[in-house]
C-alpha cells in the first residue's frame, strides 16, 4: 500500500507526489489538520478555509479514482510522525509518498517524519513539485544561493531553454479499496469561517483553478504588462491563492503561458514574458528561504538592518490595520485586503513602504498582519515582499527610494475608481481631490474620513534618516516594481 500525504498540493493533475504513488500499487491520501501550527504560523482563517473547500472538491475527483482520502489530527507538526506511522502500521503501507515543502519548520517536520518511518522499514520518498527548479540547483559561479532576481533569472532561463519541466498525467482509476470514506470537516476550531461574499470571489477546485488559468492566458495576458498595476481593473490572473494551496502547479501555469506566445520566454508578448517572470519572483523567494533560512525565522535578510531604530506607535499600527490612515489609497487597499482577502500586487508594494518608511514601523508588524488575512498568504514571497519594501531583504528598494502614497495613487488610480470603490464615504469627491481629502481644509473635508496620521514629507526624511545612521549603509540594490 502507497500513502500520498497531501499538504499544499490540493490537485488531482500534475501532481508528482500523487502520480508517483498510485504509479507504485495501491494508493491512499492523507491530510493532517493542524490547527495549532497553523496559528503559530499565522495563517489566515480564510485560508484555512479555502483549504478545507478544496479538499471536499479533491475528496470527489480522487473518489472517482477509488483512492480514499482520510483526515487525521497533528494539532502541532510535532506530532506528525507518530500520528502517520500510527496509520501507516494499521493500513500496512510500505512507502509515504510527498511534495516538498521549504520552510524551516515544513524541513524539520518531513526530516523526523522521514527518520520515524525508515526506522520502521517504511519508505519515505519527497519530490519537487512546487517549483520549478529544485533549491541549490540554481548557484552563483561560487556556488552560493543567488541574491538578485535578474541574475537567478538569467540561469533560469538557461534551464528551461535546455529543458522545460514536463507535466506529470493524472493517476489512472484504480481497484476500490476496502477503506470507509471520511467526511472533510468544514471548519477548524479557532477559524472563524469567512464571509460568503469573501467565499464566492475564491471558488474551490481545479476546475475553477484551471478555469482563470486558461481566461487569463486566452484573453489577459496580452495585456498584463500594461494593466497590472491599476487595481481598478482586472489586469492580474487572481491565481495566487490557487498556487499557494498547491491546486494549480507553477508548470501548468508556466505551459499556459508558453503556449499563448509561440514557446518563447525571454521574447515575444511583453505580457506572457512579463508572467512568467512573475512565476520566476514565486520561485527566488522560495530558492531564498532555503539559501538563508534565517528569513524564515523572522529575521532581515540584510542582517545590518536589525539595528534599525523601528518606531512603537500602537495607534499608529491600529489606524493602518483597520483602513484609517486618511490616505485613501492606503485605506482603500487595506479594506481590500480585510473584505476579500487579497490585496493588488502594486498596492502591496506601496502599504509596505508606507508602513515601514512614513510610520518606520517593524516590518515584521506588517508581514505578520499580511499573513492573517491573507488567502493567497505565502512565507516566502510574503516575507520577500515585505523585506524588499522595507529595504531589508535580497535586491531590495534602496532605502532612499520611498514611495509617495499620493503620487502612486494619481498614477494608478488617476480616475479614482478603486478608491471610491473601497472608500465609498469619497465618492462624491472629484478625481482631483480624491486622492487626498485632507486638501479640501477642515471646513470642506469629508465628514466621516480621518486626517491623515502622518505628514509625508517630514516622515520621509526621518526614515531616510534612521536608514543613514546604520552601522553599514545598505547599498543601492536592484528593484523590481
Amino acid at each position: 500500500m502507497q500513502l500520498i500525504w497531501l499538504r499544499s498540493d490540493l490537485r488531482l493533475h500534475d501532481n508528482t507526489a500523487l502520480s508517483a504513488a498510485a504509479a507504485r500499487g495501491p494508493t491512499v491520501a492523507v491530510y493532517l489538520l493542524s490547527p495549532q501550527q497553523w496559528l503559530e504560523h499565522d495563517d489566515a482563517p480564510c485560508k484555512v478555509d479555502f483549504w478545507l473547500r478544496n479538499l471536499r472538491e479533491l475528496n470527489r475527483a480522487l473518489g472517482d479514482l477509488n483512492i480514499p482520502l482520510l483526515i487525521r489530527n497533528a494539532s502541532h507538526w510535532d506530532e506528525a510522525p507518530k500520528v502517520l506511522l500510527e496509520m501507516c502500521r494499521q493500513l500496512k503501507v510500505d512507502a509515504v509518498h510527498v511534495n516538498e515543502e521549504y520552510g524551516v519548520h515544513e524541513s524539520r517536520r518531513d526530516a523526523a517524519v522521514a527518520q520515524t518511518l525508515n526506522a520502521n522499514g517504511i519508505d519515505f520518498h519527497s519530490y519537487l513539485d512546487q517549483l520549478l527548479f529544485k533549491p541549490g540547483t540554481v548557484l552563483t559561479r561560487t556556488g552560493t544561493y543567488f541574491q538578485v532576481f535578474s541574475q537567478f533569472r538569467k540561469v533560469c532561463y538557461d534551464r528551461l531553454r535546455g529543458s522545460l519541466p514536463s507535466l506529470v498525467a493524472a493517476p489512472a482509476a484504480q481497484a476500490p479499496l476496502a477503506i470507509n470514506k471520511e467526511n472533510i470537516p468544514t471548519s477548524v476550531d479557532g477559524f472563524e469561517t469567512p464571509s460568503e461574499s469573501l467565499r464566492t470571489l475564491w471558488p474551490a477546485g481545479e476546475a475553477e483553478a484551471r478555469r482563470r488559468l486558461d481566461t487569463f492566458a486566452d484573453a489577459q495576458i496580452d495585456y498584463y504588462k500594461d494593466e497590472r498595476d491599476f487595481p481598478a481593473k482586472p489586469g492580474t490572473s487572481q491565481l495566487s491563492a490557487y498556487l499557494a494551496a498547491g491546486v494549480i502547479s507553477p508548470r501548468q501555469c508556466l505551459h499556459a503561458a508558453l503556449q499563448t506566445n509561440q514557446g518563447e520566454f525571454e521574447s515575444g508578448k511583453v505580457g506572457a514574458v512579463t508572467w512568467i517572470n512573475e512565476l520566476l519572483w514565486r520561485e527566488f523567494y522560495k530558492h531564498i528561504l532555503v539559501g538563508y533560512p534565517r528569513v524564515s525565522r523572522h529575521r532581515a535578510f540584510r542582517p545590518e538592518t536589525e539595528a534599525l531604530a523601528w518606531r512603537n506607535a500602537p495607534e499608529e499600527l491600529l489606524a493602518w490595520q483597520e483602513a484609517r490612515t486618511g490616505l485613501p489609497i492606503i485605506d482603500a487597499a487595506m479594506r481590500q485586503l480585510l473584505e476579500t482577502g487579497w490585496m493588488h500586487n502594486r498596492l502591496r508594494m506601496v502599504v509596505a513602504m508606507f508602513l515601514t518608511k512614513n510610520l518606520l514601523i517593524d516590518w515584521r508588524e506588517g508581514e505578520r498582519f499580511f499573513m492573517r488575512h491573507l488567502i493567497d498568504g505565502d512565507l516566502a514571497a510574503n516575507n520577500g515582499g515585505w523585506q524588499w519594501s522595507s529595504s531589508t531583504g535580497t535586491d531590495s528598494a534602496p532605502y532612499f527610494r520611498i514611495f509617495n502614497p499620493l503620487s502612486q495613487s494619481e498614477k494608478f488610480d488617476a480616475e479614482g475608481v478603486f478608491i471610491k470603490h473601497w472608500l465609498p464615504e469619497l465618492a462624491g469627491l472629484n478625481k482631483k481631490e480624491v486622492h487626498n481629502p485632507a486638501n479640501l481644509g477642515g471646513l470642506f473635508g469629508v465628514a466621516d474620513y480621518p486626517s491623515p496620521i502622518v505628514n509625508l514629507s517630514t516622515s520621509r526624511q526621518r526614515a531616510l534618516a534612521a536608514f543613514k545612521s546604520l552601522p553599514s549603509r545598505q547599498q543601492a540594490g536592484g528593484h523590481h516594481e
